[in-house]
C-alpha cells in the first residue's frame, strides 16, 4: 500500500507551523498507524531529514499518549480505539492522509505532533484522589459493593486520560474527562468523604487551565478511545450542585458508607 501524507510540522512552540508532504511506501495493511509513520521516519533519517515528533508509549491503547488528529478525526476514522489500535487496512491504498495534533489552548505544542497535555495531570492532582492512609492491600470483601455500582465506577474509571475529548470539541471542553474521573470516585464508599471538595476543586482547576465549556453535541463521546458515556457528564454536573448545596450548609456532606451511585 502507498499512502500521501499531509503532516503538520511544527519546531517549536513559538514556530508557525505548516502542512508537510510525505509519502509512506511499502505499507503492510497490517501496520498500525505508528508502525508506518516508523517507517516514515526511517526514511527520512536515512535522507538526512529531521523525523516527524509525535508521541507514544504502551502501543497496546493503555496509556492514551498516542494524541493524533487523523482526517479531522481525534485517534483516526475507527470508533473506540487509540490511534496505535488504528491499522491501515482501515484505509484505501492510495490515500491522502492528513496528520495534525490535538489542537487547544490548554495543550500548547512542543513540536510537530506532540503537544503538552500536563494541564489534565494538574486537573488531577487538584481532587482525583482519595486521602487514605496507605499500608497492607485489605480484604476485597470489608466494603460491599453492590454490581449496578461497581459497574458504574469500572465503566468511568476506564478513562486513559487521552484528552481526545478536548481535540473533538469545538470549545476545547474536558468535561467528559473530569466527569469520568469526578464520577468513577462519587460511584464508591471510598470516596464519598471528599465528594463536594473534590468536584469543585477540580471544576475549578479545568477552569484555570483554559478548558472550554461543555457544547453538549456528543463529540467527545464520539471519539473517546474507551467509549465513556456523556451520562457521566450529567453526573458531574450533578456532583457539583450537590457540592455547592453542601458548601452553602443546605445538605450535609454524605457519609462515607453511602452507597448511592450518584
Amino acid at each position: 500500500m502507498k499512502f500521501t501524507l499531509k503532516v503538520w510540522r511544527q519546531r517549536g512552540p513559538d514556530d508557525k507551523g505548516r502542512f508537510e508532504p510525505y509519502e509512506a511506501q511499502d505499507v503492510s495493511p497490517d501496520m498500525s498507524f505508528l508502525e508506518m509513520l516508523d517507517g516514515v521516519n526511517e526514511r527520512l533519517i536515512l535522507a538526512g531529514e529531521e523525523p516527524v515528533a509525535f508521541e507514544h508509549d504502551c502501543r497496546e491503547g493503555i496509556c492514551g499518549s498516542c494524541s493524533l488528529v487523523i482526517d479531522g478525526v481525534p485517534h483516526g476514522p475507527e470508533r473506540g480505539i487509540s490511534t496505535c489500535q488504528l491499522y491501515m487496512r482501515q484505509f484505501s491504498d492510495g490515500a491522502t492522509i492528513t496528520i495534525e495534533p490535538w489542537r487547544a489552548r490548554a495543550f500548547p505544542i512542543i513540536k510537530d505532533l506532540v503537544v503538552d497535555r500536563r494541564a489534565l495531570d494538574r486537573v488531577m492532582q487538584a481532587g482525583g484522589y482519595i486521602s487514605i492512609n496507605t499500608g497492607g492491600a485489605v480484604d476485597g470483601n470489608v466494603l460491599l459493593i453492590g454490581k449496578e455500582q461497581a459497574e458504574t465506577a469500572m465503566d468511568a474509571a476506564s478513562c486513559i486520560g487521552c484528552g481526545a475529548c478536548v481535540a473533538a470539541c469545538k470549545n476545547a471542553s474536558a468535561m467528559l474527562f473530569v466527569a469520568a474521573k469526578v464520577s468513577h470516585l462519587a460511584a464508591l464508599p471510598q470516596g464519598k468523604p471528599e465528594r463536594a471538595r473534590r468536584v469543585i476543586a477540580m471544576m475549578e482547576a479545568m477552569d484555570r487551565e483554559g478548558f472550554g465549556s461543555c457544547g453538549n453535541q456528543y463529540e467527545c463521546e464520539a471519539v473517546c478511545p474507551k467509549n465513556i458515556s456523556v451520562r457521566f457528564i450529567a453526573t458531574l454536573n450533578r456532583e457539583y450542585l450537590r457540592a455547592g448545596l453542601v458548601e452553602s450548609g443546605l445538605q450535609t456532606e454524605p457519609d462515607s458508607t453511602d452507597q448511592e451511585s450518584g
